[in-house]
This record gives C-alpha cells, sequence and structure tokens, in this order.
C-alpha cells in the first residue's frame, strides 16, 4: 500500500509526487491517458521530423518556480533553450514592439513608439528587481501568504504598498495608458495579459500583464530543448529514481471515503488502490467535489457554490509544420519565439468583447510560437515548427464572422476557424500559407479528450479574474489545498495559484499532506506496522 496516491500525471501531479518521495514517503501516481504529462507534452504527429508542443510550450513561470527549482530536474536531463527575443507584436505596416532579455534592447524598441516609454519600462523593471522575489513568494504559496506578503509590505512600505496594490488592480489598458504615451509598451503588456481569459478592461488584468512582461524581462520564456515532454520526461525520471511509480491508462472515477477520510481511489476498471496517509488530486474542483465524491461527503453548501464556478475560456490550436522561416514583414519579430497578432489594444477589446457577447471573433487575437526559431532541435535546419491559439466562447450564441459557426466544432468548423486563423498570421507575413507541409486543428472537444482537464478547452483550471482568485479559488473558503476530506488534498490549477507550468498548487498540497496532524501520523505508522511496512 502506497503512502499517496496522486492522481492525475500533469506537472502539479508529478511535483507533488517528487516532493512526497523526497520526504521518504512511497507514491503511485495514476494517470486517465496512455503517457504522462498531462498539459505539458510533445509529439511528432504532423510530420516525423518535427516536434510539436501539444499544449503548453514556453515556460517562464517555471523558470521561477521554487518548488521546480527545488528538485534541481537537470540532473535528470532537462535542458532549457531560448529565442533570441523574448517576445513580438509585429503590427502590419512593419513596425514591432519587441520584448528582449537585455533590457536596454526592450527600451529602445517601445522608445520608437513613444517618446520617453524606455525610461518608462526602465522603471518597471526596476520596481520588479526591487521586489520581484518577494511577489514570487506571494503567488506560489498557499493562501494567505503570511511570509511574503510580510516581506513585501516591509519593502515597499504603506504608501508604496498602496501604490502597488493600486497599480495591480488597474485593467491592463488603463496601466498602459498610465505608464506609456506610446502603442509599443501598451500592446506589450495588454497582449501578456490575454494569455489569460482577461480582457483589456478587466480589473486586475494590468496584474497579469506585468507579471507576465517582466517575467520575460528576466528569466525570458524559456522552452525545454527536445520538446516540452522533455520537462515530464524529467519529472517522471526523478520520481522513478526515488521509488515512486506511474501508472498510466488508469482513469479514477472516485475518491473512496471511510469516516470522513480518504483512504482509497477507484478506477474505471473497478481496482481499489488505497492510500495509507494521503490522495492528492491534480483534477478540476468541480470534478473532485460534484463527481468524484459522494454527495454525503460534501457539504451541500460546497457543492450549492460550485455550480458557480466558472471556467477560462475555450482554446482553438492550430499546429503547422513549416518549409521554411516565417516571412514576418517586421523584421524584429522573426528572432521571437512568442509573437502577439493584433493591430492595436482597440483590436484585442473588439476581440475580448465578441467573446464576451458568446461570438466567435471575426478577427481573432492570436498567440503564436516559433518553436524551432526558440529550440534549433524542433524541426530540420531551414524549417519551422510552429503553433498558434486563439480564445472562443465556452458556450456560443454567434459568429462575428457571419460564417455560420455554432460551436460544435465538427470537422467543417474546425476548417472554416483554422482558416480563420490563418489569414490572421498571413496578415502579417505574407506568403506564410505557401509554407504550410502539414497541420493539426486541436479544436476545444479534442483538447478536452486529450486531457480531461481542459473541460472544454479551458487551459488555466477556472477563470483567472479576480472573483476566483487567491481566496476565492475555487470557491470561498476553500482557498488552501486542504479539503472538506481528511487525508484529501486538491493539488490542481483549480487551487490557488491557479493555472500556469509551475507546480505550486501541487507543490502545496504536498506540503500540507506531509504536515499530518500528530493522531493521523501516528495512525498510519500503526498502519504499516501491521501491515508489515
Amino acid at each position: 500500500m502506497p503512502d499517496a496516491v496522486v492522481i492525475g500525471a500533469g506537472p502539479n501531479g508529478l511535483v507533488a509526487a517528487n516532493i512526497l518521495a523526497d520526504a521518504g514517503w512511497s507514491v503511485e501516481v495514476l494517470e486517465a491517458q496512455a503517457q504522462p504529462g498531462g498539459a505539458v507534452r510533445s509529439d511528432r504527429g504532423i510530420d516525423p521530423d518535427f516536434v510539436t508542443d501539444v499544449f503548453s510550450a514556453f515556460y517562464p513561470l517555471a523558470a521561477v518556480s521554487p518548488a521546480l527549482s527545488a528538485l534541481s530536474l537537470e540532473r535528470d536531463g532537462l535542458r532549457w533553450s531560448h529565442a533570441p527575443t523574448v517576445l513580438a507584436h509585429p503590427l502590419p505596416d512593419g513596425r514591432c514592439a519587441a520584448l528582449s532579455r537585455r533590457t536596454h534592447e526592450t527600451m529602445r524598441s517601445v522608445e520608437a513608439f513613444g517618446v520617453g516609454d524606455g525610461a518608462a519600462w526602465q522603471e518597471w523593471y526596476e520596481l520588479w528587481q526591487r521586489m520581484g522575489d518577494r511577489l514570487l513568494r506571494c503567488l506560489f504559496t498557499p493562501f494567505p501568504p503570511v511570509r511574503g506578503g510580510a516581506a513585501l509590505a516591509a519593502r515597499l512600505g504603506l504608501a508604496g504598498g498602496l501604490e502597488f496594490a493600486r497599480m495591480m488592480l488597474l485593467p491592463v489598458r488603463r496601466m498602459g495608458e498610465e505608464f506609456f504615451t506610446g502603442q509599443g509598451g501598451r500592446l506589450l503588456v495588454a497582449g501578456n495579459a490575454l494569455h489569460a481569459d482577461l480582457g483589456p478592461e478587466s480589473a486586475g488584468s494590468g496584474a497579469f500583464g506585468w507579471l507576465m512582461s517582466m517575467l520575460g524581462q528576466s528569466v525570458g520564456f524559456p522552452v525545454p530543448v527536445g520538446g516540452a515532454g522533455a520537462l515530464s520526461a524529467a519529472l517522471v525520471h526523478r520520481l522513478q529514481r526515488l521509488g515512486g511509480t506511474v501508472r498510466c491508462g488508469e482513469d479514477v472515477r472516485s475518491v473512496v471515503v471511510r469516516s470522513g477520510r480518504a483512504v482509497a481511489v477507484r478506477t474505471a476498471s473497478g481496482e481499489e488502490v488505497p492510500a495509507r496517509r494521503a490522495v492528492l488530486a491534480t483534477v478540476s474542483a468541480p470534478t473532485l467535489y460534484r463527481r468524484m465524491l459522494r454527495p454525503e461527503d460534501v457539504p451541500e453548501s460546497i457543492r450549492r457554490q460550485l455550480r458557480h464556478f466558472q471556467w477560462d475560456l475555450s482554446t482553438f490550436k492550430l499546429d503547422w509544420a513549416l518549409d521554411g522561416p516565417i516571412p514576418w514583414t517586421a523584421e524584429a519579430a522573426r528572432g521571437a519565439g512568442t509573437l502577439h497578432l493584433a493591430d492595436s489594444v482597440d483590436d484585442l477589446t473588439r476581440f475580448s468583447a465578441q467573446i464576451a457577447t458568446r461570438r466567435v471573433p471575426d478577427r481573432p487575437f492570436a498567440l503564436f510560437g516559433q518553436m524551432t526559431t526558440a529550440d534549433p532541435t524542433r524541426s530540420p535546419a531551414g524549417t519551422e515548427s510552429a503553433w498558434a491559439y486563439t480564445h472562443v466562447p465556452q458556450v456560443v450564441d454567434g459568429d462575428a464572422a457571419d460564417a455560420g459557426l455554432t460551436g460544435r466544432w465538427d470537422e467543417s468548423e474546425q476548417n472554416i476557424m483554422a482558416d480563420r486563423v490563418e489569414a490572421q498570421v498571413e496578415r502579417y507575413a505574407p506568403g506564410f500559407r505557401a509554407l504550410i507541409r502539414g497541420r493539426r486543428i486541436l479544436a476545444p472537444p479534442t483538447l478536452q479528450a486529450l486531457d480531461a482537464n481542459l473541460r472544454g478547452g479551458a487551459i488555466n483550471g477556472g477563470t483567472t479574474a479576480v472573483h476566483q482568485q487567491l481566496a476565492f479559488r475555487p470557491v470561498p473558503g476553500l482557498g488552501r489545498p486542504e479539503t472538506v476530506v481528511r487525508g484529501l488534498y486538491l493539488a490542481s490549477s483549480s487551487a490557488h495559484p491557479g493555472g500556469g507550468v509551475h507546480g505550486a498548487p501541487g507543490a502545496s498540497a504536498a506540503r500540507a499532506a506531509l504536515r499530518l496532524p500528530p493522531a493521523d501520523a501516528l495512525l498510519s505508522r500503526l498502519q504499516r506496522t501491521l501491515a508489515g511496512g
């Protein structure tokens, strides 16, 4: 009998399992899919010569994650690579705002759009250098972040703290207008905000855009050499070195609760897998509380609140194998690993408004990845492994382009939307379509079929909006990894701090499990003795 059973072999589950194994626990990880990794996987599904990241691709949060750093995954084969330029936001007229890890280059780029904007960017980065580590400590520790919050408050002081709090609550449009006179800096921070399901006018979108921008400035948007799957492979290899096991093709359907305590899980085949000390679930909060647990195990108040749980937007993704480098009109875009494709902040607002009114956007804002540019091992010399994704509504009531998209996402609708995204890319890179050797479409239902946590193509485990963050994630009263069942911990991105590949929810759940109450610890030792373990 293992000390802990972890449901799900994505990054949160594997981080949790490694931390428990480091503490001497025996750990068994059960994964529904045929391979580990969750939304951190790569394959050669388009062309055998091209490595493609199936879901996530760039990992700035992993680069600053205390949980991942402590695992020293380089010992298990993980290596990182960077594109020459972190991020570019090209415009159809050939101008381009570019973010580089060399601060003076970013300053020069935004200064070209507005006098004084380079100095404003430098001011931002100096603020980050003063308190970024303390902010990340708050982000990556369980709520409430007492130590990190105290350190941040001490560094900023009362007046500085209030000013910073106001800045973090700003919508990203207002933040850009307050700090920059030109379009360049505004586009960089606004495009970064829209990595999440936040519009330019959303409260708190400025905080997310600023965080991603400063991470890009300080650590870049690194990628694992050889594909996203290399990160998952390193986590699995490390766990196995410590004696942990990962079983794939094991779909956990329920958590077994006896006398108010989680004691096992039950798989789709009917197997009951016992856990001596803890069960850690890296599934969504609605799945755990409304499907895996019996109604009598969950207070009705929690079940009622979860009816209002808000998913983040659906994702529509395209992967390409390209016969040559992408012919961006903007020269500065050609060396970027990540690109944002929208004409202006107004264009981002228009895109977000169409989604808010449940219409599929007619000019989709595209996040674009040039993976061979970031890591030359991804495809043969002179080619490019690339992808793009955009957001669409979870529930579709209409099509802003009047092409009849309904959200069924059958083959016809997938092709219409894919052509729409490609037409957007073509506006910034004329001749792009002529380079396509192969294409793969990952519509919202496809993403969910490949990873059940990506419900309707939602990639962040629930909205990033402020009403479902911090103490409100996943619902008020459940802001920590402990659940209403003893020995059961929520370790997914539905828990604080939410989406992104950083392992924080898994790490928090593992550490909570390790802090067993004395009576539970004594019972676990007695059970092990009686079992001869």
